[in-house]
């Protein structure tokens, strides 16, 4: 069917059916859906259930019946991806271009209102839109002119504060005074004043004001509002169950008047308040448009019956939600695999040697997925899919030894192993800040590069000089004193307490801990398991070899790859068969978001477990430990309470034998597991042998004080006693003392100096 916007029907009097052939292969709930075109429509869309085929085919139909002209219909979703993929279905359905339409992101469809009204909030239409980058630097800019100490305070913290105000709709002005008092110390919002001013002067704005200043345009310019409001005469949002305050404001405001309002989601989905949505924007769709049509899709496309059966009793636990329930056709399929293990090793293990069998019996690894809680988990089962050689993949993110903070700890690790890394000592020589500036580490390379020295040695006899400024000296100084220290005592401690001390004492854990920022609390978990992994190997440059191993994987293997991602990274995804370990109490549901939202992050908790089950289209296999090392300590595991809620007819529960003393699908009444004991294979294969040679650390750099050094070598220049030198920093002056490669000069000006002496030259 050719759409031509100029052969439309008249709009009065149509069919409200739209043609058979959009209609086909739709179920009589996904067809309701599209033909209820008139007033507010709330469309609950399962899982599985068809919801993107439902709300492109009503676009189609919307136009086809020629209701509305395409400019005279918004579509809105979230992401570029999502946005795509439904200007190519209407595309494909109506056999047309879409170009010019109305059909994309939220944040798309406000900048292209700004461009025609810019200066109405203050913007001439060239402004500019500012990445994360840009922002951040910004921010930078105007805390250090507040004189903040953007250490304790950092720019990210902030701009986390102001998305917040953003998302909720206010404007500096309409943040209350004793909110802005609470926030950062009372510092947030008179930034929040400066940072907008200043954006306005650049006539520039981040992507939390395209939303703003839509929002700021509607009200404070009635005329533009009404504009819209009779432009538009459909509305259909995506994904409604994400939306947050300003995107609800936006929507409402030009849903007024004729109420055609369509809002497809899943209230049983929402999973992201952390990042600003409100699931309360589709619990209260009733009410906020009386009259409004709610149709529940619930016919599943993708999941076997037990799945659904298990997701539904799982999610009926929460009593925030309008409440639908999962059903398919498509009769029997596995049970819910639900399998107790012994520790965290045991279950990456039975796990990823799960995920083997069904590779050597013709399984795409493409098609399995393991979905942990938190980034931290990914990593023994990296380390167990690499020793097994299964290429896999991270989505969502970083592999666990890519991450920033695990490159910095291990840089620290490669430094007091190896006294010759350069790259591990240039990584770490400033990280956190010691006020070593690009002149001081421009003198190291010098020395280093002019005598043939590694970094840290060049460092070292800088440090007996007077080279550097006197903070410089002693940082710097500092830093080789506790490196030394570091290596003597990997001679006499374990390596993980050693680890444990070095990322304390070198201020690198204090750095993000002092970092406020959202991602702060998860790189501290992840230092954490990063110590956790060290305890598996029988030396630190066993470790840093297994390490260099890790960072080779797999980049050749193709495509077909083993997907491994948080469960929020999942959303979206679906997969033949996927794992979803670690479902106990304190991992999942995760004990932080309890303590700091209650019974509200209890069934977001609940709603993620919702979404990784669904995730699932043949088996989903569920685990849990009965023991496991948090964070370098041995404890006794509880089964999550969403174990217990799983409905035991579409569940198999297995255990080990003897891991119980009850029956596995309930734990035992005075709620202590057996303890475990610790099994560490990691070092070495099944024959008892290293699997990595095993290198005695090398010797101190520097013994006790930072002006002990190594033995030196004999003089290799042409200075003497009494020679006339010239510096380019401290002048000219006169050779007093040799001592190997230091020269103590009297200087005209500058007075008695040690230097070295790749630095001074003949007069």
């Amino acid at each position: 069917m050719r759409l031509m916007t100029d052969s439309l029907k008249p709009i009065d009097g149509l069919s409200t059916r739209p043609p058979p052939s959009l209609l086909d292969g739709l179920n009589e709930t996904q067809a309701e859906a599209v033909r209820a075109t008139e007033g507010p429509v709330l469309v609950l869309a399962g899982a599985g259930t068809g919801k993107t085929r439902v709300l492109t085919t009503r676009l189609a139909h919307i136009l086809a019946s020629g209701r509305a002209r395409p400019w005279q219909v918004l579509a809105v979703t979230f992401t570029n991806k999502a946005a795509r993929e439904m200007r190519e279905r209407v595309a494909r359905l109506l056999d047309c271009s879409v170009e010019g339409w109305w059909v994309g992101t939220f944040h798309a469809a406000c900048a292209r209102m700004l461009r025609g009204h810019a200066e109405r909030v203050g913007l001439k239409p060239s402004f500019g839109i500012l990445d994360t980058d840009d922002q951040l630097r910004l921010l930078k800019q105007l805390i250090e002119a507040r004189n903040i100490d953007a250490k304790k305070l950092p720019p990210r913290l902030f701009s986390s504060v102001m998305q917040r105000w953003k998302d909720r709709g206010l404007t500096p002005e309409r943040v209350t005074e004793a909110e802005g008092a609470d926030a950062v110390d009372g510092l947030a919002l008179p930034l929040y004043r400066d940072y907008q001013e200043r954006l306005s002067a650049l006539n520039a704005c981040d992507f939390g004001d395209l939303l703003l200043h839509a929002l700021t345009l509607f009200r404070d310019h009635p005329d533009v509002a009404e504009r819209y409001r009779n432009q538009f005469r459909y509305l259909l949002v995506d994904e409604y169950q994400d939306t947050n305050v300003a995107q609800y404001l936006w929507l409402r405001a030009l849903a007024q008047g004729h109420h055609n309002l369509c809002c497809v989601g899943d209230d049983d989905q929402s999973i992201y308040s952390w990042r600003g949505a409100e699931v309360g924007n589709i619990l209260r769709f009733e009410r906020d448009f009386p009259g409004a049509k709610v149709i529940r899709l619930e016919c599943n496309y993708r999941s076997t019956s037990h799945i659904l059966a298990a997701a539904s009793g799982l999610i009926a636990h929460n009593r925030g939600r309008l409440g639908k329930t999962l059903w398919t056709t498509a009769a029997g399929g596995e049970k819910v695999c639900v399998r107790a293990t012994w520790d965290g090793e045991d279950e990456a293990r039975v796990v990823c040697g799960e995920i083997e069998s069904r590779r050597a019996s013709g399984h795409a690894l493409g098609e399995i997925a393991v979905l942990v809680r938190a980034g931290f988990q990914t990593r023994e089962f990296e380390e167990r899919l690499i020793i097994l050689g299964i290429p896999y993949r991270v989505i969502g993110g970083a592999r666990f030894y890519e991450r920033q903070e695990i490159r910095d700890a291990i840089g620290y690790f490669r430094i007091v192993v190896r006294g010759d890394d350069d790259l591990a000592f240039e990584r770490i020589v400033n990280t956190p800040k010691r006020g070593l500036g690009a002149a001081t580490l421009r003198a190291v390379h010098q020395l280093a590069r002019g005598d043939g020295l590694p970094l840290s040695i060049a460092a070292a006899r800088l440090v007996e000089s007077d080279e550097l400024k006197p903070q410089a000296r002693g940082s710097l100084g500092r830093l080789l004193a506790d490196i030394g220290r570091w290596r003597e005592m990997l001679t006499r401690l374990p390596h993980p307490e050693v680890a444990r001390a070095l990322l304390d004492e070198s201020g690198y854990t204090a750095m993000w801990q002092a970092d406020r920022s959202p991602e702060a609390e998860g790189r501290l978990d992840n230092l954490k398991e990063l110590v956790v992994a060290l305890a598996e190997f029988e030396s630190l440059p066993a470790f840093l070899e297994h390490v260099s191993l890790v960072m080779d994987n797999d980049e050749a293997a193709g495509d077909d790859k083993v997907g491994l991602m948080t469960l929020h990274a999942a959303k979206g995804l679906e997969f033949d068969t996927v794992f979803l370990p670690g479902w106990e109490e304190g991992i999942f549901p995760n004990q932080r978001a309890l303590d700091e939202g209650g019974e509200a992050s209890l069934e977001e908790e609940r709603r993620l477990a919702y979404v990784g089950l669904t995730r699932a289209r043949r088996r989903a296999i569920v685990t849990y430990a009965a023991s496991r090392m948090v964070f370098g300590t041995w404890q006794n595991a509880l089964p999550s309470r969403f174990v217990k809620e799983l409905p035991a007819i579409d569940i198999d529960h297995t255990a080990p034998t003897g891991l119980f003393r009850a029956t596995p699908s309930r734990a035992p009444a005075d709620g202590a597991w057996p303890m475990a004991e610790p099994v560490h294979l990691a070092a070495a294969d099944t024959s008892g042998a290293p699997r990595w040679p095993i290198r005695r650390p090398t010797p101190p750099l520097i013994e006790g004080r930072a002006e002990r050094v190594a033995a030196r070598p004999e003089p290799s220049h042409p200075f003497t006693t009494g020679q006339r030198v010239f510096h380019q920093k401290f002048g000219y002056g006169a050779v007093r003392r040799v001592d190997g490669d230091r020269l103590e000069i009297d200087f005209e000006k500058a007075g008695n100096k040690t230097v070295i002496h790749s630095f001074v030259e003949t007069a």
